[in-house]
């Protein structure tokens, strides 16, 4: 096993019980709950709420929660492509710009799924094929990013030599 040789706290309650409360409500939406079923959408909208929640957060929370401390800007996504190209990583304590990126594009495609399937409740939109159609390719690119996400969470977490799984359960990011 790798010795640590520095951890801190990174991510805080807040941050840690969004993440794994959304998994919770999208793996039951794309798995178990049937859709059009009142629980398909009751998850579809706790998950756009936690969505929301969070990015209060991400402007109130503390330092790591905060967007200003991995917003994915143009320069620091080509920083960090260029370090990883040279093999030599840059060391973020909270989200490097990829995983920035993939935080940002998930809570967006989570919140378009809420609106495109609050929408379908609608008198004005109620059968209308084409928001219906949107909404589930929206569900059917939700499960790819998830994938990414998941794998560049233990790709990067070799690479950069930190334990970014167990950083979401404990709230503590370890560098071996």
């Amino acid at each position: 096993m790798n010795t640590i040789v520095d951890s801190k706290r990174v991510w805080d309650p807040l941050v840690r019980v969004f993440h794994w409360s959304l998994v919770t409500c999208v793996l039951l939406d794309l798995f178990v709950v049937e859709e059009g079923e009142a629980l398909h959408q009751w998850l579809g909208y706790a998950a756009a709420v936690l969505v929301c929640v969070r990015v209060v957060w991400g402007f109130i929370g503390p330092r790591h929660a905060r967007f200003a401390d991995f917003f994915p800007t143009p320069g620091r996504v080509i920083r960090h492509l260029q370090a990883l190209g040279r093999k030599t990583p840059e060391h973020h304590w909270g989200h490097n710009p990829l995983g920035g990126l993939m935080v940002l594009a998930l809570m967006a495609m989570v919140l378009a799924l809420g609106v495109t399937g609050w929408m379908q409740t609608l008198d004005a939109f109620w059968g209308v094929a084409w928001l219906q159609d949107l909404h589930e390719g929206l569900g059917e690119w939700l499960m790819p990013m998830v994938g990414v996400h998941v794998l560049a969470a233990i790709v990067m977490g070799r690479i950069e030599r930190t334990r970014l799984v167990k950083a979401m359960v404990t709230g503590v990011k370890e560098r071996y």
